[in-house]
């Protein structure tokens, strides 16, 4: 391994709408393993298609480029489109058709802007669909097996259409009693518990062993919680940087051999209880192939430095990772306002079809009164 490669193993956030020279030379001299934007940075379809491919020429090594398009309030194009229906309006509408259009929709979406991997589906269950924990809307079904099949047609028919999976929010975060981007929550639940539930859902998603990539059923990335799980890490790590939870867990005893990301560090869950150094050092010990630096972009050459100090083993190990999962990524569609019009069109049929005129006719709103996950 080369030292100068560690910055693979990061995913960025990017400042604005566009690449400026400083923001431009920093991602050249680090190198990052991806980026990903948020509503910060979208102002017109044009605008995004040249910020995405802008961000890809600075990178020597393909970058994975990715975005949180779930549907709902969790939607970042539709700042500049229509809003697609959210998991839980796809679950009471109560039809697969439906589910796998909204991820081949999805896809297509995101391949004419450039992007190669959606973070989504949400694996949660949704137990509480008013919970005040940031998954208001976003869980696909009640119970392991409601989750387990629209979460799976979603996931089948947006990897069909050439975009990267990726289950989040592993080991199961909607029995949180708060938001992680504001404070580390405690999930109290006991391992039985665990694995009739939350677990359940994510082994179906894992085929054990394999490469995800071969497996019709699998997601190929998954997104490690903010989370404490007293009755799986009990040193009290968060579960993003346990490594009884990312490797004795989820890479050895489940066996999943696609790309590990924590979720975004830069979460208050984080940022109030470890320094920057620490959580790239427990980040990386604890299995994960990518840490995650939504907004502090400006610290990325201190990240990039705190990994270079870390075992070689540890390092080459999430290096190979992060090499063979962009080894599937395909071109970008090639982008025009009609075309964007066309498949965006397709978006607001999909909402018709699913809650009629007069819903499909409100908007979520944009305000963050339920969590900052939905302005970012």
């Amino acid at each position: 391994m080369a030292r100068s490669e560690t910055g693979q193993l990061l995913l960025t956030g990017v400042p604005g709408t566009e690449l400026d020279a400083q923001t431009a030379a920093l991602y050249r001299e680090v190198q990052p393993g991806g980026f990903i934007l948020f509503g910060r940075n979208i102002r017109t379809p044009a605008q995004l298609r040249k910020l995405v491919d802008d961000l890809r020429g600075t990178c020597a090594v393909e970058p994975i480029i990715t975005i949180d398009q779930e549907g709902g309030r969790v939607s970042r194009l539709r700042l500049i489109g229509n809003e697609p229906p959210n998991a839980v309006q796809l679950r009471d509408r109560d039809s697969l058709k439906l589910i796998r259009q909204h991820g081949t929709i999805t896809a297509g979406l995101l391949r004419l802007f450039g992007f190669n991997l959606d973070l989504c589906p949400v694996l949660d269950i949704g137990f509480d669909d008013e919970a005040d924990n940031s998954l208001r809307g976003r869980c696909y079904g009640r119970n392991v097996g409601q989750t387990i099949r629209n979460a799976g047609a979603f996931n089948t028919a947006l990897r069909e259409g050439g975009i990267a999976s990726c289950g989040k929010h592993f080991p199961g975060y909607s029995r949180a009693p708060l938001d992680a981007h504001h404070e580390l929550p405690v999930i109290p639940l006991t391992r039985p518990d665990l694995d009739a539930q939350e677990l359940a859902v994510f082994r179906h998603f894992i085929p054990a062993g394999k490469n995800p990539r071969t497996e019709p059923d699998a997601v190929d990335s998954m997104m490690v919680c903010h989370a404490q799980y007293p009755e799986l890490e009990p040193g009290g790590l968060p579960a993003s940087l346990s490594r009884r939870i990312v490797t004795g867990l989820l890479r050895e005893e489940l066996g999943f051999a696609g790309l590990i990301m924590t979720d975004d560090l830069d979460m208050g869950a984080i940022l109030n209880h470890y320094s920057l150094e620490q959580t790239m050092r427990l980040a990386m010990s604890a299995g994960n192939d990518l840490a995650m630096i939504c907004h502090r972009v400006d610290a990325l050459r201190e990240a990039r430095g705190f990994l270079d100090r870390l075992p070689t083993a540890e390092l080459d190990r999430a290096l190979h990772s992060v090499a063979s999962f962009k080894e599937r990524f395909a071109p970008p569609d090639a982008f025009s306002e009609e075309e964007f019009r066309l498949r965006d069109a397709e978006v607001y049929q999909l909402r018709l079809d699913t809650l009629g005129a007069e819903l499909a006719a409100q908007r979520s709103p944009e305000d963050g009164k339920r969590s900052p996950v939905e302005i970012y």
